[in-house]
């Protein structure tokens, strides 16, 4: 083992644990500042019209929609 590389292993950890000390400010910065603004979700019309339309959906419909898209599938990798 060459003398120089003790050396650059020890600078390169240094520049590393700068870095990872300097994402850590900013990470804790960040959470501070999500922290500060108040999150408040209020629900429009469309998004209950919306919550409502997704519970109401047709399984029937769904399953016919499944199985278009399988024969579909089936019938592209046939071709190749």
């Amino acid at each position: 083992m060459e003398p120089i590389q003790p050396q650059q292993r020890r600078v390169a950890d240094q520049v590393f644990q700068e870095s990872l000390e300097e994402l850590e400010d900013i990470l804790q910065e960040s959470s501070t500042e999500e922290e500060e603004i108040p999150q408040v979700h209020t629900s429009s019309p469309s998004e209950v019209e919306l919550d409502q339309d997704l519970t109401n959906i047709d399984l029937a419909a769904l399953e016919d929609a499944v199985a278009d898209i399988e024969k579909y599938l089936e019938e592209r990798t046939k071709t190749k």
